[in-house]
C-alpha cells in the first residue's frame, strides 16, 4: 500500500511537470530545456525535448541530447543529426565536440572520415589532426607542424604532443627551442615560455623556479649572475630574457644593465637584447629609443619589434629608415594595409613618386584608415560606391527563410546574443552581395543594429553604405549633437565603434549604452549637468551624457578630434602625453598611438566619420583633413577639474 501511494504521488507529480511544461509557450520550452541542460538533468531535458518540436531553435535542443553524454551517444544518432543539420553552426558544434572525443579515444580512423567535414577547424582539432597523421607515419606531418612551432605560442594541450615529436625526432633543435623561449617572452607568454624550457638539452635547461624569479624579478637575479656566466649558454640566455623583462618597466633601466654585460654576451643574444630595450622605449616614445634599436644592428626582428620601430621612424620623422625597416620586414607583414601606406609614404618622401604611387593605388578604395588615406594621396577623395537597389521583397523573403538567419533571430528574441551572433555570422559566410544586403535589411527591421553592419560589412560589388553605416537613434543623435556644437558624423563614428548601436552593450569594465560610458564618467557628467536619479542606459540619457562627454574633452584637447577620440578610449591624461614637442601629423599620431586597442579604436572612428560625413553631406570627405595636425605638448597642465 505504501509503494503504491508512493508511485501514485509520483505520477501525479510528473503529470503535473508534464501540464506544466506543455503549457508553457514556445520560447518558454526552449529556455526550460537549456536550463536543464545547463543543469546535466538529462531526464527533464528528456521530457521537455518533445515539447519543443517545430521550434526555430528545435535543433539545439536535440544537440545537447547528444552532448550531454557524447561519450556513450550512439554513432548511428549523431550521423543522423549531422545529416539533417549539416552545413549549420549547431552540426559544426557537434560534429567538433564528437571529433574531440574521438581524439581523445584514439579512434582515428573514423577521426580522420569526419575531420575533412569541418568548415572552420579550431586550433585543438587541428592539432589532433597532426596526431591522426603522426600515428599513420605520415611523412609531411613534420613540415605542417614545423608551422606550428614557429607561429603558435600558447598552444592547446592538443598540440603539445605534435610540439613535442618535433623534439623527439630532433626536427628543431636548441637554437629553435631558444628562439620560441624569445617569442613568448615578447608576447608575454611566461608560463608558456617556462614550459618550452622542457625541450632543451638537459645541459641548457633551467630548473623551473629559476626561470619564474627570473620572471617576476630580473633585476635582482641580473645582479646575482656570476662573473663566469658567459661560459654557459644557459645563462647568457636567460640573461638577454632578464633584460627583456626589465625593459618592460624601465628601458634606460634595461640599457644600463646590458652594457654591463654586453661583453659577455655573444652577437645574437646581445641584438635581441638590445632590440628589446628599443621597442619597450619606441612605444613609451624615448628619445633614446632609434638609438637602443641602432645598437641591434641588422639583426633579424620580430614582427612587433619591427613595427614599433618603423613608428619610433615615424615620430622622429625618419623617412629613411622608415623605408629600410619596412623593406626588411616579412613578405606578410610588409603586405599589410598600414605598412603599404608608410612605404609609399617614405618613397615619396625620397623623390620615388611613381613607386610611392604604385603602393597607394594597392590599397586605395578601401573602406578603411590606410585606405582612405590613400585616396587622399592619390587626389581622389573619399566618397560611398554608388548605392545598390534596394532588396527586393522575393530577395527579403528568401533571406527570412534562410535557417541560420531565423535562428540569430531567435536567440536575439531570447537575449541570447552571444549564440545569436555566432549563428548570424555563420549565416553570413557564404552568402552573396544580394543575400547579404537583405540580410541587412531584415536586421535592420529587427532592431538588431550590429548584425546589419556585420551583414552590409561583407559586401564585395554591390554595396549599400547607409546600412554599412548605420545612423539610427537620429532623434536623439543630433540634436544632441547639435546642441553640444559637435560634428555629428565624429559621434555616429565613435557610437558605430563603441557599441554597435546596440543599446544594452555592456563591456567587460563595465561600460554601458550606446556611447559605453564607464559609471564614474557617467556620475560625473551627470553631476556636471545636475542630473540626480539617471540610467545610464536609456537612450536619451546615454546619448546626453556621452555627448556632452565628448564635447568637454573636445575642448581640454585642443579641439583636436583625434586626440579627443584616443582620450575617449584611454582617458585624457594619456591622449595629453602621447603628444610631442613638435607639431605632429594626425595620421603618425594616431600610428604611434602605444596601446593596440586605443590605436585600432582612433583609426576606426576616424574613417568612420569619414563616411557619416560623406553620407550626411552628400560631398567627397578626406580623411588626412580629419587628422589635421597635431599641436605640439605645451607641458602645461589642464587648470581646473580634471577630466576622467
Amino acid at each position: 500500500m505504501k509503494f503504491r501511494l508512493h508511485t501514485f504521488l509520483a505520477t501525479i507529480a510528473l503529470l503535473a511537470g508534464s501540464v506544466s511544461t506543455l503549457a508553457l509557450n514556445g520560447d518558454e520550452q526552449f529556455l526550460a530545456a537549456r536550463d536543464a541542460f545547463r543543469a546535466g538533468d538529462k531526464a527533464r531535458l528528456e521530457r521537455v525535448a518533445p515539447t519543443v518540436q517545430g521550434h526555430e531553435l528545435e535543433a539545439y535542443v536535440d544537440y545537447w541530447r547528444l552532448q550531454l553524454d557524447l561519450k556513450n551517444a550512439d554513432p548511428a544518432a549523431i550521423h543522423a543529426f549531422l545529416s539533417g543539420n549539416e552545413g549549420s553552426y549547431v552540426a559544426e558544434r557537434l560534429r567538433s565536440d564528437w571529433l574531440r572525443q574521438l581524439a581523445k579515444n584514439q579512434q582515428w580512423t573514423v577521426f580522420d572520415a569526419e575531420y575533412p567535414r569541418l568548415a572552420q577547424p579550431e586550433q585543438d582539432l587541428v592539432c589532433h589532426a597532426l596526431q591522426s597523421r603522426r600515428a599513420q607515419s605520415d611523412a609531411k606531418v613534420h613540415e605542417d607542424a614545423l608551422l606550428l612551432w614557429f607561429s603558435l605560442l600558447e598552444p592547446p594541450e592538443a598540440c603539445y604532443p605534435v610540439l613535442e615529436a618535433l623534439i623527439v625526432d630532433k626536427r628543431v633543435l636548441a637554437d629553435s627551442v631558444w628562439g620560441r623561449i624569445r617569442r613568448q617572452f615578447e608576447a608575454g607568454k611566461i608560463p608558456a615560455a617556462i614550459y618550452s624550457m622542457n625541450y632543451l638539452p638537459a645541459s641548457q635547461t633551467p630548473d623551473k623556479k629559476t626561470a619564474q624569479t627570473l620572471a617576476d624579478s630580473p633585476l635582482a637575479w641580473l645582479n646575482r649572475l656570476p662573473d663566469d656566466f658567459a661560459s654557459s649558454r644557459q645563462q647568457r640566455e636567460l640573461a638577454a630574457l632578464a633584460i627583456h623583462r626589465l625593459a618592460r618597466n624601465d628601458p634606460r633601466q634595461a640599457a644600463d644593465q646590458l652594457t654591463r654585460i654586453a661583453a659577455s654576451l655573444k652577437a645574437n643574444e646581445k641584438s635581441w637584447a638590445w632590440s628589446q630595450i628599443g621597442w619597450q622605449a619606441a612605444q613609451r616614445h624615448m628619445p633614446e629609443a632609434l638609438e637602443w634599436y641602432k645598437q641591434a644592428g641588422d639583426a633579424p626582428l620580430s614582427d612587433e619589434t619591427a613595427q614599433w620601430k618603423v613608428r619610433a621612424a615615424l615620430r622622429a620623422q625618419d623617412w629613411g629608415l622608415v623605408r629600410s625597416t619596412i623593406e626588411k620586414m616579412s613578405p606578410a607583414l610588409a603586405a599589410q594595409p598600414t605598412w603599404t601606406y608608410w612605404l609609399g609614404r617614405a618613397y615619396r618622401a625620397g623623390g620615388r613618386v611613381d613607386e610611392a604611387n604604385a603602393l597607394f593605388l594597392r590599397i586605395a578604395g578601401s573602406p578603411d584608415f590606410y585606405g582612405n588615406l590613400a585616396n587622399d594621396e592619390l587626389g581622389r577623395p573619399t566618397t560611398p560606391p554608388p548605392k545598390a537597389a534596394p532588396p527586393s521583397a522575393q530577395e527579403l523573403a528568401q533571406a527570412t527563410a534562410i535557417p541560420g538567419v531565423q535562428r540569430a533571430q531567435a536567440f536575439y528574441r531570447l537575449n541570447m546574443r552571444g549564440e545569436g551572433s555566432k549563428e548570424w555570422a555563420w549565416a553570413l559566410r557564404n552568402m552573396n552581395d544580394r543575400e547579404l544586403l537583405a540580410s541587412s535589411e531584415l536586421a535592420v527591421r529587427a532592431g538588431m543594429y550590429d548584425r546589419a553592419i556585420a551583414a552590409a560589412d561583407r559586401t564585395r560589388n554591390e554595396h549599400d553604405y547607409s546600412l554599412r553605416y548605420l545612423a539610427p537613434y537620429s532623434e536623439q543623435v543630433r540634436p544632441a549633437a547639435r546642441n553640444q556644437a559637435i560634428d555629428d558624423a565624429w559621434v555616429y563614428g565613435l557610437m558605430r565603434q563603441e557599441s554597435r548601436f546596440v543599446t544594452t552593450a555592456r563591456s567587460h569594465v563595465g561600460a554601458s549604452g550606446l556611447m559605453q560610458l564607464m559609471p564614474a564618467t557617467a556620475r560625473w557628467v551627470a553631476n556636471k549637468l545636475g542630473l540626480r536619479d539617471f540610467r545610464v542606459n536609456d537612450t536619451d540619457t546615454n546619448v546626453l551624457l556621452g555627448t556632452t562627454y565628448m564635447r568637454l574633452v573636445l575642448e581640454s584637447l585642443d579641439n583636436h578630434p583625434v586626440l579627443a577620440s584616443a582620450a575617449y578610449n584611454a582617458g585624457p591624461g594619456r591622449a595629453r602625453r602621447w603628444r610631442t614637442d613638435q607639431a605632429l601629423e594626425g595620421a603618425i599620431y594616431a600610428e604611434t598611438i602605444p596601446f593596440t586597442e586605443t590605436r585600432d579604436y582612433v583609426k576606426k572612428v576616424m574613417s568612420n566619420s569619414v563616411y557619416y560625413a560623406a553620407l550626411f553631406d552628400g560631398k567627397p570627405q578626406t580623411l588626412k583633413h580629419r587628422l589635421g595636425v597635431i599641436p605640439a605638448r605645451t607641458g602645461a597642465e589642464p587648470k581646473g577639474e580634471e577630466l576622467p
